[in-house]
């Protein structure tokens, strides 16, 4: 019974989302869906070369550090070096997101302190 349920929910979940989605979708003009398809295209191809190259270069600098400074501080590195935005959406070319370079390094995990 629980899957049936779980089943229904999900469809009308859906169904009560498709309206808007789909009028979101017709505002824009197929020409101007296709410009931005091909942009965000066109930008992956030249940004990913660059965003690859960046993350072998923070691979090899997570291994100097995990040397170095220990595997945290080493994990740290590459998620910096390897984290972040890997394509050029087309949300990218219409501005409504941004390109992020970079990752967030996980933040430390400090125990609480006592009071």
């Amino acid at each position: 019974m629980r899957p049936v349920v779980a089943v229904g929910l999900a469809v009308l979940v859906m169904v009560s989302s498709t309206p808007n989605w789909a009028e979101a979708q017709a505002q824009e003009s197929t020409l101007s869906q296709v410009g931005t398809g091909v942009g965000s295209a066109i930008g992956t191809f030249v940004y990913f070369p660059f965003k690859a190259a960046f993350c072998i270069l923070g691979g090899v600098a997570s291994g100097v550090t995990a040397v170095f400074a220990g595997p945290e501080n080493a994990g740290k590195v590459a998620r910096t070096a390897c984290g972040g935005s890997w394509v050029i959406t087309s949300d990218v070319v219409k501005g409504k997101e941004t390109v992020k370079f970079t990752g967030d390094p996980a933040p430390s995990q400090q125990r609480p302190s006592a009071k």
